[in-house]
């Protein structure tokens, strides 16, 4: 990881339940005012404590990375990757959006349990480094249009990139959920199209439901931007449509593997 991400302390000051699987997490303390948020889907990663502890034990220092895989399993904290929702530098706070997916997996796990107080570290970019790192939404200035497509994990990036969209930007989302209780407003001057996709209560599967959807669709013509993220296989199958089969310059396309299913990524 670069150094200019840094290991700050925070403690939970809020929670507000979005929907039934959605659940936004205000973390606060003083530590926070030394990072700064540079981008709509700007990444951060999350450590969680272990039972029994109230602080995750993380190293520090420029080797940390490589002193935190050396811990033994059961003593080294769980790290998960989320996005920053907003971020109020002037209080200091910021704000995750954190999937609960019925599962055992220790985000989930840990935010349908968290209360006020509770702690966590967070990797998060300096505000003091010169050049922030962990974002990628960056269309041309020559965009034309933009298609945005993800599941449930990608929804907080996606939020964030619809609500700052210029008037009148044709936009094209499909955001893959658990159910229609998952759908939520996105307040936005953009020109949105969105489409939710929704599993209806059945498990995501490697496939997922985003690439026959954009398949079926009929996609604008002009200079596209376009930002995918999600279930890893489900990306990637969705890149190549969109690459092969529908000729889109893959320059023009940023996707991400935000997890796979039947593995865990940090």
């Amino acid at each position: 990881m670069s150094q200019s991400y840094t290991l700050f302390r925070a403690e939970v000051v809020a929670l507000r339940r979005l929907t039934p699987h959605q659940v936004r997490v205000t973390f606060g303390g003083p530590d926070l005012a030394g990072t700064v948020s540079a981008g709509l889907d700007q990444r951060i990663k999350l450590f969680f404590p272990l039972p029994g502890q109230t602080d995750p034990v993380v190293p520090e220092g420029e080797n940390w990375y490589t002193e935190y895989r050396a811990m033994p399993e059961g003593r080294r904290p769980f790290m998960r990757t989320y996005t920053v929702r907003h971020f109020r530098p002037e209080i200091p706070e910021l704000d995750v959006d954190m999937v609960l997916h019925g599962d055992t997996g220790p985000g989930s796990t840990w935010a349908g349990a968290a209360r006020p107080g509770d702690r966590v570290a967070i990797l998060a970019p300096d505000a003091d480094h010169e050049e922030i790192l962990g974002y990628e939404f960056a269309p041309p200035a020559d965009t034309e249009w933009l298609l945005l497509a993800g599941d449930d994990t990608a929804l907080p990036a996606i939020a964030s990139i619809i609500e700052s969209l210029p008037a009148g930007m044709p936009v094209h989302a499909f955001v893959e959920v658990d159910s229609a209780a998952e759908m939520m407003p996105l307040d936005t001057e953009a020109d949105l199209r969105i489409t939710w996709l929704c599993r209806a209560g059945r498990p995501a599967t490697s496939g997922g439901l985003l690439c026959d959807a954009i398949r079926a669709t009929t996609l604008p013509t002009g200079r596209p931007y376009l930002w995918l993220a999600g279930e890893s296989s489900a990306i990637k199958d969705l890149r190549r449509h969109l690459v092969t089969e529908r000729d889109i310059d893959k320059e023009l396309i940023y996707f991400a593997g935000y997890w796979l299913l039947g593995s865990a990524l940090e």
